[in-house]
């Protein structure tokens, strides 16, 4: 659904930031600004800071920024047109309907009827596991040492050993074959109607907000498969939805745990993890990374201690890496998954080892040393050239000297034969040992030098955002076209319309952003930089300038590789003279 920009903004603005968030969030307010606690993030000092003024939120530590909109997005998981809804609602808005086409119409009317059958489906398993006269799925999960509460929270429940009871139940309450067959809950065949699941405990499957999206089914007694899985359909695609995280998204806590399967979630939680989730019976997928890091930044992946959870906790590595998170890996030894842990060593033992869990590379690498002979010389060699070549994977010096030394000291390798060995393999593959570590040190000067930059042009927005007066000092000097960042570059653009026409509203510039987490997230930042307080007036003004040069001079080096004529690189030395006395005055 299109909604104009100026109702956008209109919703926006009758709705007051500081009443919105401090309703979810104990806010103090500090001068000007309002802080509490981070509700992304676990923390113990505040640093989430809400700024009326600028009708934003933002937090210094773990970067979550935006405005009343987002922070509805982020906070209840809603999409943009679930938080304007609420948002209009509570402003007392009529959002305007626009006159769908019939396949959309049909689209909508279908998922909203298959959410409503999961519901209808859901409450009639927990009923027949409540009602059930031999109380089999009652007591498989009390033996599994749940508890009423915990039975409840999660829904669980008993599709009973008839061949079509749900589906009996479902069409007494009025749904047709043509909506019932696109649930996967039944099948409908010319020989007769069958319930996909029977004589199974039940586990519903929500996705992030709370709804009925599918199911999982864990036979009692024998049968196979022992665990099965709806199919998808219309709301539920397994591949971009992880069971429990929509309890887990909420956890203080700084990290999630990732489990295997359905009881181990479930065990953990009852146990007091509430930030775990699990996969829903594949391997980890890119969908599922990318939903994880809307809420965390680091991940412990405790799948079973077997072989086949140790591949599958290898193949999530990288995937989860890729997305951006920092992965552990929690050793569940001698117990085979985190719910035989739990029932074993208790609570407070696998807090411990959740301490003690290991960072990924050197997962990776106890997986490799378990493949060597280490009695033997020729596979012990073998081990270290192994661990040079993943070694060598790392861009950054300091990161692999790091790395190095941690691996060296716990497989008692000589510090100095690694490190001559990773020089040999960086030969090897092409690399020039000094020119390796040349290369390395240019990279990350080059990217100390562009966070530099960045840093910089941050500055000079959130210093034109909270004093746009300066505007005036630089317009002629510095423009939107100076920034090199493309996110940055049209940012300013609206920043510097905005600054023309004496109207600031940074909350209002954020929106052009709000279809991407991300960019929005890192508008936000630019206009939440940290100004250096206690300045003498000279020093503000001397500051001020050197944000401005450095901004400027950036912009100017970038023209001048990329001058097509003389006389173009004549004009950018010119500009690059007239800086060399430059000094911003604030009277």
């Amino acid at each position: 659904m299109y909604y104009p920009d100026e109702l956008v903004e209109e919703i926006r603005t009758r709705n007051d930031i500081v009443d919105v968030v401090g309703q979810y969030v104990r806010l103090t307010k500090r001068g000007s600004t309002y802080f509490g606690l981070c509700p992304f993030h676990n923390e113990k000092t505040a640093s989430f800071s809400v700024v009326p003024a600028k009708q934003m939120y933002y937090c210094f530590g773990c970067h979550a920024g935006g405005n009343v909109i987002t922070f509805l997005m982020e906070y209840e998981g809603d999409t943009f047109p679930e938080a304007l809804k609420t948002l209009a609602d509570r402003a007392g808005i009529a959002l305007p309907q626009r006159e769908a086409t019939e396949q959309e119409k049909q689209e909508a009317d279908l998922r909203s009827r298959l959410l409503e059958i999961n519901k209808e489906a859901g409450r009639y398993f927990y009923y027949q596991m409540r009602g059930d006269r031999e109380q089999k799925a009652y007591r498989y999960l009390t033996e599994r040492g749940l508890s009423d509460e915990t039975i409840r929270r999660f829904g669980l429940g008993f599709s009973n050993p008839y061949e079509n009871d749900l589906y009996q139940y479902l069409k007494k309450k009025g749904y047709k074959d043509e909506v019932l067959k696109e649930t996967g809950l039944v099948k409908i065949e010319e020989r007769g109607c069958y319930d996909k699941f029977w004589n199974r405990v039940m586990f519903p499957i929500m996705d992030v907000n709370s709804r009925i999206i599918g199911f999982g089914g864990r036979v009692l007694g024998k049968g196979e498969p022992k665990y099965l899985n709806s199919p998808e359909t219309k709301v539920f695609d397994k591949g971009r939805n992880l069971y429990g995280l929509h309890i887990a998204r909420s956890s203080r806590e700084p990290y999630i745990l990732i489990c295997e399967g359905y009881m181990d979630t479930i065990s953990l939680h009852q146990a007091g993890f509430t930030n775990a989730a699990a996969c829903l019976g594949t391997a980890m997928t890119q969908g599922q990374a990318n939903l994880l890091k809307r809420y965390t930044s680091q991940i412990i992946l405790t799948y079973d201690s077997d072989a086949a959870g140790i591949k599958a906790a290898l193949r999530a590595i990288p995937i989860l890496k890729e997305a951006g998170m920092t992965v552990k890996v929690l050793n569940l030894q001698p117990f085979k998954d985190p719910d035989e842990f739990i029932k074993n060593r208790g609570a407070k033992a696998f807090r411990q080892r959740i301490e003690e869990a290991a960072g990924s590379f050197l997962f990776e690498i106890a997986q490799v040393y378990a493949q060597y002979d280490m009695k033997d010389p020729e596979s012990k060699t073998s081990f270290h050239r192994a661990v040079a070549k993943r070694l060598c994977g790392f861009g950054s010096e300091l990161e692999r000297s790091n790395y190095l030394e941690a691996v060296c000291e716990q497989y008692r390798i000589p510090l100095q034969s690694m490190q001559k060995m990773v020089l040999e393999e960086a030969r090897r593959t092409g690399l020039a040992g000094g020119e390796t570590q040349v290369r390395a040190k240019s990279r990350e000067k080059k990217k100390e030098r562009e966070d530099g930059i960045h840093t910089s042009q941050k500055l000079l927005l959130t210093w034109l955002i909270e004093a746009p007066h300066l505007y005036h000092k630089i317009a002629g000097l510095l423009g939107p076209e100076d920034f090199t960042e493309d996110l940055y570059r049209r940012a300013a653009g609206m920043v510097w319309e905005q600054l023309r026409t004496g109207m600031v509203n940074p909350a209002g510039i954020v929106n052009h952003f709000i279809n991407d987490a991300e960019e929005y997230k890192e508008v936000a930042a630019l206009f939440n930089t940290r100004l250096r307080g206690g300045m003498t007036k000279a020093e503000q003004e001397k500051a001020f300038t050197e944000t401005v040069l450095r901004v400027k001079q950036n912009s100017l080096q970038e023209a001048s590789r990329h001058a097509a004529d003389a006389a173009s690189l004549q004009e950018v030395i010119k500009q690059q003279a007239s800086l060399r006395n430059l000094h911003i005055s604030f009277d």
